[in-house]
């Protein structure tokens, strides 16, 4: 093999190597941004939705939503109360997914009022939550709103709220109670304070309320 032959191979042997060398780093680099892209931590966004959870967590208090409670477990409320409304559970129940509103606050609403019918005039006019007599409206007992049955006064308390004070964006028990039980006759905020203290025990399966 002559002289330029010699220096011919060497050359095409020195290219060859730096073509490997560049090739190596190159994938060595696309392998790295890879595993970078890999292990990386998730967004805030596909990290909650994989865990299941909502990233804006929605208010504790708003009123706006499915059932919380079955009808069962109305009923054993009720009745670990002793409320003449025992059985009511199923009505409330319906009329929660018909008015997209929670059943837990008609629930709390009740037993603020009246003690689920127990005490005052609710236990004479069959009404959740003590709501004024307005003009034209069918019977009243006094200043109050009266019904025939309480699956009638619990429909009522429902449709109250889902025609008069949702439209207006009151959606949250701190929104609602001033206007339903304002400051002149109620002490608004140990009514909140009472009806959220009643949503967070019935929620956890408590059947009794203690404040």
């Amino acid at each position: 093999m002559t002289r330029r032959s010699l220096l011919l191979l060497s050359l095409l042997l020195a290219l060859l190597i730096v073509i490997d060398v560049q090739f190596s780093l190159a994938r060595s680099a696309v392998a790295s941004s890879f595993w970078s892209r890999l292990l990386a931590p998730l967004p805030a966004s596909v990290a909650s939705s994989a865990s299941g959870s909502s990233v804006v967590s929605p208010s504790a208090s708003r009123v706006i939503g499915r059932p919380s409670l079955s009808a069962a477990f109305i009923d054993r409320v009720l009745a670990a109360y002793r409320s003449p409304a025992v059985g009511l559970g199923q009505a409330l129940y319906a009329d929660s997914l018909r008015f997209g509103i929670d059943d837990v606050y008609a629930l709390a609403f009740f037993w603020h009022e009246s003690t689920f019918g127990r005490y005052g005039v609710a236990a004479v006019t069959h009404s959740l939550g003590n709501i004024i007599c307005t003009p034209g409206f069918s019977s009243c007992v006094g200043r109050f709103r009266a019904y025939p049955s309480w699956q009638a006064g619990a429909w009522d308390w429902f449709h109250l709220l889902a025609s008069e004070y949702l439209p207006r964006g009151l959606t949250t028990v701190e929104q609602i109670v001033p206007v339903y039980a304002p400051a002149g006759e109620n002490d608004v905020s140990a009514y909140i304070r009472a009806v959220e203290a009643a949503v967070s025990c019935w929620r956890v399966g408590r059947l009794e309320v203690r404040l």
